[in-house]
């Protein structure tokens, strides 16, 4: 392997870490900042029973500071790393030249990618 590519993938791979404790962290905050507000404000923010299911209600949650809308953004950023880290992956592994890992990895993204729009339905 090309010493540059090897570089290359050593800081892909100082990104990769970066970008899942970085979104550990965001998430672990709002999530904290979604449970202080619930602490506050002794309420949800929801009906009984009604939580935001969807991207589109969880941000007009956060807009309205609702503690729970917090909450699940926090979750949907927890959920989130880690399919980032996958993305980040297969060009890690097109830059290593190891294509059937990247045809593996874009597999596992495309079916992550999948689970997301179904489990949104």
């Amino acid at each position: 392997m090309n010493e540059d590519i090897k570089k290359e993938v050593a800081n892909v791979e100082i990104l990769i870490g970066k970008i899942m404790r970085t979104g550990i962290i965001i998430a672990t905050l709002v999530i904290l900042f979604g449970m202080l507000l619930l602490i506050l404000k002794g309420s949800t923010g929801y009906q009984t029973n009604v939580f935001p299911h969807n991207l589109t209600n969880i941000f007009m949650g956060v807009l309205a500071f609702k503690p729970y809308a917090y909450i699940m953004l926090g979750i949907f950023l927890l959920i989130l790393t880690p399919a980032l880290r996958v993305f980040i992956s297969i060009y890690a592994f097109y830059k290593e030249k190891d294509f059937l890992y990247v045809k593996i990895t874009s597999i596992v993204f495309i079916i992550l990618i999948i689970s997301f729009i179904i489990g949104h339905g």
